[in-house]
């Protein structure tokens, strides 16, 4: 008979890991450990900061792992008898080595309805291709990236004005619940997942800074207001005016231009600015900018 297990190694990194950390804590699941990415430096000053998970874990006395490499932690996995992984927005490969040492394996929170965006991007790529309906799915990780069958999965309806922050945070919420759910009979065995279709797979992918640049002549008014949501906070949407880079952080589609913050697309339309970070940093609406610009 196969042992079942009642203990979690718990990993993960970005915000969207620490809204299920806070809900494995609360619902009482015995998490043995965190590995999380080493603490970084960050900001003007560059000061060390801890990863969010990692002060949420030691704010609860559970262990915390931070390894270069994953395979790092391998013995100290294995001193642990009998556990199971759940993985969310973590941010490295895990080995194989590592994910076969886990029962039934690492069971992993993707904000997606695979095979639907595999990869790094999944929120951002629902917004930027206005998709009328995103979702979060439960699955068992293996060697491939995200191609691991399905143990759960749920729909969320999109209603075409969220933003990469509104559509992480409601996905950390629905991918809580979900895995709350699925977690007891996927640990003891009697939740089965299912393959996904390898047929109907698309992938996401890992978005860098030049994404920033908003090139309107190969956009529509349309898809360049959706890249403003899809990619606020990171990478940003950037156009430049007169000389001066702004950072946009909230548009619309136009039919007209009535203001020098109306850029034209290459359908015709217009994306109409309403909110921007200016290039000395401060963060303000159009009109205020125009004002400004105008006596410049």
């Amino acid at each position: 008979m196969t042992k079942t297990s009642e203990t979690i190694v718990f990993f993960g990194t970005e915000d969207f890991s620490l809204t299920v950390l806070e809900g494995l804590i609360e619902a009482g699941h015995n998490i043995a450990a965190v590995v999380t990415k080493p603490d970084s430096k960050k900001g003007r000053g560059q000061q060390v900061v801890m990863p969010s998970v990692k002060v949420l874990a030691l704010k609860h006395d559970i262990t915390v792992w931070q390894p270069v490499k994953v395979a790092e932690i391998n013995e100290r996995i294995n001193a642990l008898g009998v556990v199971t992984g759940v993985l969310v927005s973590y941010g490295k490969i895990i080995p194989k080595s590592t994910i076969d040492l886990f029962t039934p394996g690492i069971i992993n929170v993707h904000p997606s309805l695979l095979p639907r965006y595999r990869g790094p991007s999944p929120i951002e790529s629902a917004i930027k291709n206005g998709d009328e309906k995103t979702g979060v799915s439960i699955m068992l990780l293996d060697a491939g990236m995200d191609t691991g069958p399905v143990y759960l999965a749920q729909e969320y309806l999109l209603n075409g004005t969220e933003t990469r922050a509104d559509l992480y945070r409601s996905l950390a919420i629905l991918g809580t619940n979900l895995l709350l759910e699925a977690l007891p009979q996927a640990m003891d065995g009697t939740l089965t997942p299912t393959p996904q279709n390898d047929s109907q797979a698309t992938y996401s992918q890992l978005l860098n800074k030049a994404d920033a640049e908003l090139n309107l002549s190969k956009l529509t008014a349309t898809e360049a207001e959706r890249l403003v949501r899809a990619h606020l906070g990171f990478p940003k949407s950037k156009l430049t005016l007169g000389g001066n880079t702004l950072i946009i952080t909230k548009a619309h589609v136009s039919n007209e231009q009535k203001t020098p913050l109306d850029f034209l697309c290459r359908d015709g339309a217009y994306l109409s600015i309403d909110e921007l970070i200016a290039p000395s940093g401060r963060h303000m609406e159009a009109a205020a900018f125009l004002r400004g610009y105008a006596t410049a």
